[in-house]
């Protein structure tokens, strides 16, 4: 007995030629995401490399310069890395002099982590280098488009936090 497809529902044939009540793997929107962030990093890399620079490390030092200092759970929370990450990058970012770490005033066992002046001389150098990527993606892709993509992936962002705000942690929703 043939199973009828409803209207806008998907169907992924598997290895053995069974059919799966899923979309094809390739339309997931997670992987569409990864494609496209894989495609935007392969434009970085690059510059990043020749700067000494991996994609994290230059994401914590772009997230701290944005700030005058932060505690490392919210820097992991900002750059979203996990802490043992976190910790391994730090460690090296500061034994370059890139970073500062100091204990939080009002709790010893807790670390502020701030950019130095050296990381900053850094952001300076790259910086230029990071901008005529972002030109030339504009450039490929459209300025409207780029705007309005990153609209509408801040839109599904804030819809997707106010879906998760509205279940508890073991998934039921809370009324």
């Amino acid at each position: 007995m043939a199973r009828k497809k409803s209207p806008g529902s998907s169907e992924q044939r598997l290895a053995d030629g069974r059919a799966a009540p899923i979309r094809d793997f390739s339309r997931s929107l997670p992987m569409t995401l990864l494609r496209t962030r894989e495609a935007v990093m392969r434009q970085f890399r690059p510059s990043l490399r020749q700067h000494g620079l991996t994609e994290q490390q230059w994401r914590i030092l772009r997230a701290l310069a944005s700030v005058e200092a932060v505690e490392v759970t919210e820097l992991a929370r900002m750059a979203f890395l996990l802490g043992p990450s976190l910790s391994r990058i730090l460690r090296d970012l500061e034994t370059r002099g890139l970073i500062e770490r100091r204990a939080a005033e009002n709790d010893l066992r807790r670390a502020r982590v701030s950019i130095s002046q050296e990381g900053l001389k850094l952001i300076e150098i790259v910086a230029p280098y990071s901008e005529a990527i972002y030109a030339e993606i504009t450039r490929r892709y459209g300025t409207s488009r780029l705007k309005d993509l990153q609209q509408m992936l801040g839109a599904l962002e804030g819809s997707l936090a106010r879906l998760e705000g509205a279940t508890s942690e073991d998934g039921e929703s809370e009324e």
